[in-house]
């Protein structure tokens, strides 16, 4: 399982380079080119779901543990990542995905935060 790792604005070009691959050919299309997310994200849909939430600085991704992260990501929006019964097209990456390909789409996305935003996302997991 992966851990936490910090700062990842200075990992290695190859894996934010991977990262970003992955990300536009896996996690773009619903979360954006930009990492925008879909109109409306905080708005359910007449299906009961939720649209894809931002990974930029609008959205609330920064404010998770890398932990939390990972486990979205590797096994969907599934207990105790969320409440139970709840719907989402979030996929489970497990199985398609490596363990180094989700840190490395991660590490892609941290590194598209402010450095503001990262000190911001530093002070507050340390308050947890």
């Amino acid at each position: 399982m992966l851990t936490a790792c910090g700062d990842r604005s200075n990992a290695a070009p190859f894996a934010l380079m991977e990262g970003e691959n992955i990300y536009k050919a896996e996690c773009a299309s619903c979360h954006g080119k930009h990492l925008e997310g879909q109109p409306d994200w905080r708005t359910r849909r007449a299906d009961g779901k939720l649209p894809a939430p931002p990974h930029d600085a609008s959205g609330h991704t920064w404010h998770h543990p890398m932990e939390r992260l990972v486990a979205i990501t590797k096994f969907g929006m599934v207990p105790p990542n969320a409440p139970e019964n709840y719907v989402s097209d979030m996929p489970a990456f497990a199985g398609k995905l490596t363990d180094q390909q989700i840190a490395n789409v991660l590490a892609y996305i941290e590194s598209q935060w402010s450095p503001e935003v990262r000190t911001r996302r530093a002070e507050m997991l340390q308050r947890k």
